[in-house]
Parts: structure tokens; sequence; C-alpha cells
């Protein structure tokens, strides 16, 4: 075990032979775990972001309307889960070590283009609404960090080590909202500030109309972060080359072109999909389709076109895995998760720019009978000190599903099942 671990590749690994567990198998998994949860948290942090960087924009007065900049979070969501679609399947078709490495690089992107197009209030929707597409990386990247952690451990320390990877893993939306609001406060990485003309907010208090924010940072921040992130996982992750999990992948460059072409494939379904819903006030089509007809024809498209693009070995491993389909399983957990993890992701989203809406200005009923919406509420709540509430309860309560699991067994497992 000691020359697969140094060249980062497993050749061979079965984390329930208790001998190889105990002797190399724990500390190598450990490792893995603990570079795979910051990866994920910033993961979640960029994508989710939206929700407080839309705030501190209408704090500020930058020129687009409440809907508009509704729009960011929700380009954010959908692009997100459509790239989960393709997340699935990386572990497999391109190794753990490349597929952690190369998604959380590409978190630098969007990172990087939010710190850059922040610092004008002239940056036009568009270019924000293809930064919110691309933040939809770090949503993808749940799926395969998911998959991947689950070959380290043995299936009776897999509800814990997962529970923690994701549980942990969700704690990038409570960071971000804590730390995004906190580091707008100062010039950590230069720049000019610009100035409130509505009353902010960070986790100990409010900030007053008139005072100097540098909004550019809610972007810069992750990148130095991701940095450290994406050398942590080159040199410190493995490759599981075992028959089991990813015997067939090749070199990093050859896996990164795997990848990468079937992000593409998800962004472009995402892209028509949001087109279609968008209205034409923010550069959408306004066709008015409804949503529930356009959702699952983008999972349907982003299906298909994984599997008529991929050819030889990718897309062989690929059919065999779309064997999960026919699991009635699947479809039960499927709705499940929608009900729970779905729900949480999308009031963690619109929370903060919901409650600096609703609550953050006076809604006038004036003598002609019109309501009058845009009046500053000087009483009302600061978005940025109570948006990361939610998200905290939600984060810290998975690892404990995890644990709860390992112990009972789920619906469907030999624990828990009659037979």
């Amino acid at each position: 075990m000691n020359k697969p671990q140094l060249d980062h590749d497993l050749s061979t690994w079965d984390p329930e032979n208790s001998e190889q567990w105990e002797s190399e198998g724990k500390g190598i998994a450990t490792r893995n775990l603990w570079i795979s949860i910051p990866c994920l948290l910033c993961g979640f942090a960029v994508w989710l972001y939206w929700g407080i960087i839309t705030v501190q924009m209408l704090n500020l007065g930058f020129p687009f309307s409440n809907a508009e900049l509704f729009t960011l979070a929700a380009i954010a969501g959908l692009s997100g889960a459509t790239l989960r679609i393709p997340s699935t399947f990386f572990i497999r078709l391109a190794g753990g070590r490349y597929t952690i490495f190369f998604t959380t690089a590409l978190l630098i992107l969007p990172a990087l283009g939010t710190g850059i197009a922040l610092q004008s209030m002239d940056t036009p929707l568009w270019v924000f609404q293809l930064l919110a597409l691309l933040s939809g990386f770090g949503g993808g990247n749940f799926a395969s960090s998911m998959s991947n952690i689950s070959f380290f451990f043995p299936k009776k320390k897999q509800g814990l080590s997962l529970g923690l990877n994701a549980g942990l893993g969700n704690f990038g939306v409570t960071t971000m909202q804590i730390l995004v609001p906190l580091v707008m406060t100062f010039g950590m990485f230069g720049g000019s500030p610009m100035v409130l003309k509505n009353t902010s907010g960070t986790l100990i208090g409010k900030i007053p109309a008139g005072s100097e924010t540098y909004i550019h940072n809610a972007g810069y921040i992750w990148v130095v972060i991701l940095v450290v992130l994406v050398i942590a996982a080159w040199f410190g992750m493995n490759n599981i080359k075992a028959k089991h999990v990813s015997p067939d992948i090749g070199g990093a460059f050859k896996s990164f072109g795997i990848i990468s072409v079937m992000l593409l494939v998800g962004l472009v379904t995402a892209s028509v999909g949001l087109y279609l819903m968008l209205p034409a006030s923010a550069n959408g089509a306004g066709t008015e389709i409804s949503k529930w007809i356009i959702l699952p024809l983008v999972i349907a498209a982003t299906v298909f076109l994984l599997r008529f693009i991929l050819k030889g070995a990718a897309k062989e491993n690929l059919k065999r895995q779309y064997q999960i389909f026919r699991n009635p399983h699947t479809w039960v957990m499927t709705v499940i998760y929608t009900m729970t993890f779905g729900s949480f992701i999308g009031f963690s989203a619109a929370f903060a720019l919901a409650i600096k809406i609703i609550f953050g200005f006076s809604h006038v009923v004036g003598a002609d009978g019109v309501m009058t919406h845009n009046l500053v509420n000087p009483n009302g709540p600061s978005a940025l000190m109570y948006a990361w509430m939610g998200p905290f309860i939600g984060a810290l309560i998975r690892p404990v599903g995890g644990w709860i699991s390992d112990k009972i067994g789920g619906p469907w497992s030999p624990r828990s099942s009659p037979s």
C-alpha cells in the first residue's frame, strides 16, 4: 500500500478488509475526507453567494430591479442542479483525485469573475447572469464529492463519513453568509470602495447608509481559499483504481477533458432552459412556458446528450451506470431529496434577498390607491445579520443523520429489512 499512496493511485482498495483498514486504509480515507470537506464547503459558498451579493448590490444601488437580482440566484440554482447529473459519473470516469482537483479549480473562474464584475456598477446584467451560471459548478460538485468519499469508507462508517462531508460541506452556506459581509467592510484586496445608499450589516450589527463597502471582496476571498485547496487536493488526495471504482481512467488531462465535456453539456442544457423560462426583461425569451415543463426537459436533454456525445470506454461506463434509473428506490429517494435538501438550498439562496425586499422597504398605499414599494424602512432588520441561521441548523444536523443511519440503517438496508 505504501507505493500506491505515494503516487496517489490505489490499485487495490477494500475498506471492508479490517486488517487493511486498520493498518493504512483508515489514514488514507481520513486524509481524503478532510481535504474533500473544505473543497465542498467552498463549492457551496460560490454556488450560493448570490443570495448575499444581491442584497449588497441592492444596498449600493446597482441599476437592477428586484426581479432581475432574483434571477441570479435562480440561474445558479438551476445550473448547479443540472450539473449534478454529469457530476454523478465523474469518479468512475475520471478518478477521485483528478475530479476533486479539477472541479475545485473551476470554482476560481466564477469567483474571480465576480470580484472583477462587482467593481463597476456599469457591468451589464448578462455578465452577472453568466457568472451565476458558472457558479453552478459548486452545486454540481456535491454529487462527485459524495460519490468519491463513499468509496473510501466501510459500509458501517459511510453514514457518518458522508454526513460529515455533506454536513460540513453545507456549512459553506453559513460560512459564506457570515464571511462575505465581514470581508466587504475593509479593503483587503485593494480596489475602490462603494458607498452604501441603504443600511447593511454583518453578523455583529448594522452598517449605516453612507458607509464604504468593498463588495468585490465577496468574490476575491474565495479565490485565495480555493488556490490553497486546489494545491491540497492535488498533493493529498488519491484515485482509487480498483476494479469497483475507477479502473479505466487515463492520465490527468484525459480526465480533465472528460469532465469538461460533460460539464459543458450540463451548462448548455441549463442555459437553454433558463432562456426559455426567464422573462424578456431579464435577457430571457419571455415565452412564459411553465417551469414544470421546462425542468423535466432539461434533465432529459442532459441525460440524452451525455450518452450521445461520449465515446469509447467512457460511454460504456456511463451506460452501465444508467442502470440506476431502473431502480425504483432511485426515484423514491429523488422525491424525498427534492423536498428536503431542495427546500434547504432554495430557501438558503433566496432568504437574504427576500428579507431585504420584504422588510427593508415600506410598502405604503397612497391616496390614489397605488402601493409604493421603494421607501426605505429605517427599522427593517439587516438581512445579513439573520440569513445564516437556517442553513447553520440544517448543516449542523446532517452528520447526526448520517450517524443514525450507521446505527439503525436506511429504509432498504439489511439492518432494517425483514429478510
